[in-house]
């Protein structure tokens, strides 16, 4: 069985062999005994990490009803935890379309032959890397923080137990289990946020490259004096504009295929961000006497933020570079062409008018203006919060 994950990008690489360790993503050579011992350590895997944290937490918010900052102090990673939960159903349930999602994208991308075209991948590589490290950054000194400032014979989180947590060695095993679940629960979320945006930040690759492709269409050809390509040039042109074309709507299946892969799990993923950067803040203002639990919970918030600002830089990113398609068809000499190929040119500047768009759930649209939105309506949350405990 194979471990690592082999992959031309090295975010996807990081992600899918974090998935791979924790149990989410079998390898393809697993034989049908070996597959089930997988999906067992998977489910234990889930339980250890998410299950029952989740229930334990459920519990507590049950408990505490009706006291607002302790509900807060709940809230913030019970939501974050749901929507992990539903994100790794996700992911299990759909693997197979991810996977072809993932080598079709690969298989392209590798077979770049061009200086411009590897340079166009490598660039995608860096940005995704560089989101990924700093993804990272903000998530590991948020849980070394959560994990270092507990009081004396306090855990880290709330929780209920079963049991008095506050004795040895109950409070020490279970101390050990919060801070462990967390660390592990941290870098699988950050490997399937990463996982999703990076699929879209390849297929704005697909769209840069053939954008290239394009503009240098004719880069190869020698001009006639008239300014007009014989038969035999203009042969070439529609047989590499052909080319193009299917480029362009494998490109745009491939958006709508992440689209269906991933719709649900980031509309869940915006609503749950949006409750838990307004009680992160509420918890955040609410923070006095604990310095490094005050710097984690600030880091937590931009960790949050920036989660969500991923997805939405990638999916506004992906309709600018799906409508920049269009004026690289402009930019090559499509005036030396014939009326045929004009017009074979035209209907694709037409259709890259049709900008390229991901949603979430299809409420949500993956942008700019959507990230705004969403940390406004936060903002509102978060002013509401404080009018109820001022009136307390």
């Amino acid at each position: 069985m194979t471990i690592f994950v082999d992959n031309i990008n090295f975010s996807l690489r990081m992600s899918l062999t974090i998935l791979r360790i924790v149990g989410f993503w079998a390898p393809r050579d697993l034989t049908r005994d070996a597959t089930v011992w997988y999906n067992i350590y998977g489910i234990f895997s889930f339980m250890f990490i998410l299950g029952t944290y989740i229930i334990i937490q459920v519990v507590d918010m049950c408990l505490i009803w009706g006291n607002l900052p302790l509900m807060t102090g709940t809230a913030f990673l019970l939501f974050t935890n749901l929507a992990h939960a539903i994100k790794i159903v996700n992911l299990v349930t759909r693997r197979r379309k991810i996977r072809r999602i993932i080598d079709d994208a690969d298989l392209l991308l590798r077979s770049e032959s061009s200086g411009e075209g590897k340079e166009i991948v490598k660039q995608c590589n860096r940005e995704t890397a560089l989101q990924l490290i700093l993804y990272i950054f903000l998530t590991l000194v948020t849980m070394i923080g959560w994990a270092t400032s507990a009081e004396k014979n306090k855990l880290p989180l709330r929780a209920w137990y079963p049991y008095d947590t506050s004795k040895s060695p109950a409070y020490e095993l279970t101390y050990l289990h919060q801070v462990f679940a967390l660390f592990v629960a941290a870098n699988l979320n950050v490997s399937k946020d990463t996982l999703v945006t990076t699929l879209i930040a390849q297929c704005r690759c697909r769209l840069r490259l053939l954008g290239l492709a394009l503009r240098t269409m004719c880069h190869d050809m020698d001009m006639p004096e008239n300014h007009l390509l014989t038969e035999h040039q203009q042969a070439i042109v529609k047989a590499r504009l052909r080319k193009c074309v299917a480029r362009h709507q494998a490109a745009l299946h491939a958006a709508v295929q992440v689209q269906a892969c991933f719709s649900e799990p980031t509309f869940a993923q915006f609503t749950v961000s949006l409750v838990i950067i307004c009680v992160t803040a509420f918890q955040l203002v609410s923070q006095t006497g604990n310095l490094v639990r005050l710097l984690s919970m600030g880091t937590y918030l931009l960790n949050m933020t920036f989660q969500v600002f991923l997805y939405c830089y990638q999916g506004n990113q992906l309709s600018e570079e799906s409508s920049a398609v269009a004026a690289a068809a402009y930019d090559c000499p499509w005036y030396m062409c014939g009326v045929p190929l004009r017009r074979s040119f035209l209907v694709l500047m037409v259709r890259c008018r049709r900008v390229a768009r991901l949603t979430a759930g299809g409420f949500t649209t993956l942008s700019l203006a959507s990230f705004m939105a969403i940390i406004k309506a936060s903002y509102s949350l978060f002013t509401l919060l404080q009018q109820v405990e001022e009136k307390k």
